[in-house]
């Protein structure tokens, strides 16, 4: 009796579906993905990581209703699998023998097991095919399946009915587990071959019917907090074709059209620069010709300015128009207002930039200090951190976030032996723990030209590096800047002196310790591993707790070059706060620049040559100009640009800033060589942005590019005031605007808690909680290919979109003091 209720729910929600769904078949597209109004099916064109494996971009993935509510189709081997588990590797995708229909080789190396997916359209949504070449082996007997992750943000607090079983999605991962302490989650409902998930949602509602093989329902955030909802279906023993049969289908609104997404710079605008708000547009929608500007004031609203929109073209998926308010120059609070919707407002005021780079200084770059203890008033950010580093890394070792060693280790010391010293300064990378030595570097030269080419006049955190204690909010009269450069080098002159080079950098040993969140002074216990005692056992300073992190110790010749220009830089900055520091630092440069003249052909097995700089010659632009410009002129350095040269040309998005610095030092004929480059470049970047309607470049790899967006703001900026008649301003104030809220997808900034609308829901150290760090910049707008466009708002573990970086945020420092001084400029 009691089912019988159960029944009917099930058949009610299966009956709502179908009221309330677009009718119309999906149809191929021309990049072989299943395309309907409200719903594009994806299909293996983002593939898994070689490296990071699981990361929540793979296989089928279904966009609906403008999000992307699903991901990871695939046979997996685990209900709940985790970032590192066995991914298969794409092998093919065609079109398939039947009308529609589309087909993917994928295959697994450990074990033996290849198999095609049949992707094809059917009324009200699509078929999916599992056909294996050879019935599993007896190894993978009740361990394969077929998953499909489903976005958690996207279905909290919604309901699910699985067969006769109705359930709510938690909000918080709370079991059930299974009781045998494999830490393994049991379903949270099973046994039915229908499911529908939130049938009272028509924006998310789907269905998902299979033929034979029963549907699971999973929390897979009980086992990591990165997981998302599984629906999986078991493969049977001896099955070959049809081994998984799916019919999905996804509720599609009639006549869904997405709402317009008015986009511009959050922060707001100064009176004289240039003012263009993007309107990003579906393209079933017929817009309004026109947009209008409304102010508000102590006496209401008021109209300033309506004008029509300028067509901008398609980009991806989107059709976009340009909305022009320049010539509003009158301080004051602005919105735009078009197609009936009113943005957040915004500020037009000669101060609207005075605050958006100083919580990337004072807050998130004090907050990812490592070995001190950090503090903002209340709040505890970390206890001291790592105070046992480091123990040296095991040779020939592929470590599981891209840190390699080879046989030689470039190191005195024996794998696992401790390594005194090493636990001074640095920076934590980003929302992992690790310090990244080429990025720690980059973040030392990022400040110092912050500081040398426009100031950086700012206290706001108290820095006691003798008691490991950072303060923030607590002013202690020493630049903020200056302090962290200091940080920054100490640890890479602890570096030089035990090694006599850089290292790759610092990471944790184990998955279990890397996958940490929360206080970075928890991650180890503090105590130096030592093998004589037992696991919990405690002795002074020493404990039996092999918890230390490793050191990677290759010596690699770009990581090097890399080290030079931060030291070579820091020395200048450090000469009157510590002129001790600055002394060893340009010591330690010059050797080290010297050490690598014979050495810049090295391809050496490490994390260093595939995310460092990579190629040693670019890196030694940046380390020859910052001795030339600390030595004031060594014709030793200015012989050694000049034959440079062809490698800034060949490589001039990289090698152009630290070019033109050293204009000064050399001869006319240096300069009208730049000059030429720039002009060359120019033709070539302008073609280039063409192609989007936000002028700036756009990555489409597998990180998404606010890092490349604001290197692109900085330098543009340089070339801009060493040659103006070929560069102007523009260039930078779009960066700025783009990081800032005018890009795809949504208009919040990219840098958290700055602008009136930003990134709050990030990856950093504290994303188990849904929170931010102030200043941090995230990676922002990925394109899931082949033509979404994604920055999520609520969903905090894809690190692509989210993960603060150190170096990324220092960026950002040196992009928004240039486009405060691009805004500046008298304009015509």
């Amino acid at each position: 009796m009691a089912s019988f209720p159960l029944r009917l729910l099930a058949t009610v929600c299966l009956s709502s579906l179908a009221a309330g769904a677009a009718t119309q078949t999906l149809t191929v597209g021309p990049d072989q993905t299943l395309e309907g109004r409200g719903l594009s099916v994806i299909i293996d064109q983002n593939q898994f990581s070689p490296i990071f494996f699981d990361e929540k971009n793979a296989g089928i993935q279904l966009v609906m209703h403008g999000m992307r509510v699903a991901t990871d189709g695939a046979v997996r081997l685990n209900p709940t699998p985790e970032q590192w588990d066995p991914v298969p590797l794409f092998v093919s995708r065609a079109k398939g023998s039947t009308p529609n229909e589309v087909v993917v080789r994928s295959a697994f190396k450990t074990p033996n097991l290849s198999y095609q997916v049949r992707v094809t359209p059917e009324e009200d949504g699509f078929r999916v095919v599992v056909d294996l070449d050879q019935p599993l082996p007896s190894s993978l007997a009740g361990k394969a399946g077929f998953n499909l992750d489903f976005l958690p943000t996207a279905y909290f607090g919604k309901s699910f009915v699985l067969g006769d079983t109705p359930g709510l999605f938690p909000r918080h991962p709370g079991g059930p587990m299974v009781k045998d302490g494999s830490g393994d989650p049991q379903p949270l409902a099973t046994g039915g071959t229908t499911l529908t998930l939130a049938p009272e949602d028509p924006m998310t509602r789907i269905t998902i019917q299979s033929d034979g093989a029963p549907l699971a329902l999973y929390d897979a955030r009980n086992r990591a907090q990165n997981g998302w909802f599984v629906v999986r279906s078991m493969i049977a023993a001896g099955a070959q074709k049809n081994a998984v049969v799916w019919h999905v289908r996804p509720n599609r609104i009639k006549d869904w059209v997405r709402p317009p997404v008015i986009s511009f710079n959050q922060a707001g605008y100064t009176l004289g620069r240039s003012k263009i708000a993007l309107i990003e547009l579906d393209p079933n929608f017929k817009g309004p010709a026109q947009a209008e500007l409304v102010q508000f004031s102590t006496r209401g609203e008021r109209s300033a300015l309506r004008a029509a929109v300028q067509p901008r073209g398609r980009w991806k998926r989107y059709n976009y128009a340009a909305f022009d308010f320049s010539r509003v120059r009158e301080p004051g609070i602005y919105a735009v207002r078009y197609a009936g919707q009113t943005t957040n407002p915004f500020r037009i005021d000669a101060g609207a930039y005075g605050q958006i780079w100083q919580p990337s200084l004072d807050t998130f770059l004090a907050a990812q200090m490592d070995h001190v203890g950090v503090r903002e008033q209340y709040r505890v950010w970390q206890a001291p951190s790592h105070l046992d580093d480091a123990r040296q890394a095991p040779a020939n070792l592929a470590h599981f976030d891209a840190y390699n060693t080879g046989a030689d280790l470039d190191s005195p010391f024996k794998p696992g032996q401790h390594i005194a010293g090493l636990a001074v300064g640095g920076w934590q990378d980003a929302g992992d723990y690790d310090i990244q030595t080429s990025d720690n570097s980059w973040v030392i030269r990022n400040l110092v030209w912050t500081r040398e080419l426009f100031g950086a006049d700012w206290d706001e955190t108290s820095v006691d590096e003798a008691a490991k204690q950072v303060e923030i909010r607590k002013p202690d009269g020493v630049e903020d800047a200056l302090q962290q450069i200091r940080h920054g080098t100490l640890q890479l002159l602890a570096q030089y002196k035990v090694f006599g080079h850089a290292i790759d950098g610092i990471v944790d040993p184990t998955l279990k310790q890397y996958t940490h969140l929360g206080d970075a002074g928890s991650q180890t216990d503090g105590r130096l591993y030592d093998a004589k005692l037992g696991p919990n056992q405690v002795q002074g300073d020493r404990s039996g707790a092999p918890d230390d992190r490793w050191a990677f110790t290759t010596d690699q010749p770009a990581t090097d070059l890399d080290m030079v220009g931060a030291l070579a830089g820091a020395s200048r900055a450090l000469k009157t706060l510590d002129p001790s520091m600055a002394r060893d630092a340009l010591a330690a440069a010059k050797v080290i620049w010297n050490n690598q003249r014979t050495r810049l052909h090295l391809k050496k097995v490490g994390r260093g040559a595939g995310f460092a700089s990579g190629n040693a010659e670019v890196a030694d632009v940046s380390a020859t100009a910052e001795l030339l410009i600390t030595t004031g002129g060594d014709p030793l350095y200015v012989a050694r640009m000049k034959a440079l040269l062809p490698v800034i040309a060949s490589d001039f998005d990289q090698a152009a800033a630290p070019a033109v610095r050293v204009i000064p030092f050399m001869d006319a004929d240096y300069r009208a060589r730049l000059e030429q480059m720039t002009r060359a470049a120019k033709a070539r970047i302008d073609g280039d942005l063409a192609q989007n309607p936000f002028g700036v470049p756009i990555g489409e790899g597998s990180w998404a590019g606010s890092h490349q967006v604001a290197t692109f703001g900085s330098t543009m900026y340089m070339l801009h005031k060493a040659f103006p008649a070929i560069i102007d301003a523009d260039y930078t104030l779009r960066a700025l605007d783009y990081l800032l809220g005018r890009h795809p997808a949504n208009n919040l900034s990219l840098v958290s808690a700055v602008g009136a609308r930003s990134k709050l829901v990030a990856y950093g150290h504290n994303r188990a909680d849904y929170s931010f760090i102030p200043g941090g910049l995230v990676p922002g707008v990925i394109l899931i290919k082949p033509d979404f466009p994604e920055v999520g708002t609520d969903w905090p573990f894809l690190w692509y979109e989210n993960e603060y970086t150190v170096s990324t945020t220092s960026a950002y420092i040196l992009a928004a003091k240039s486009a405060i001084a691009a805004a500046s400029e008298p304009r015509h």
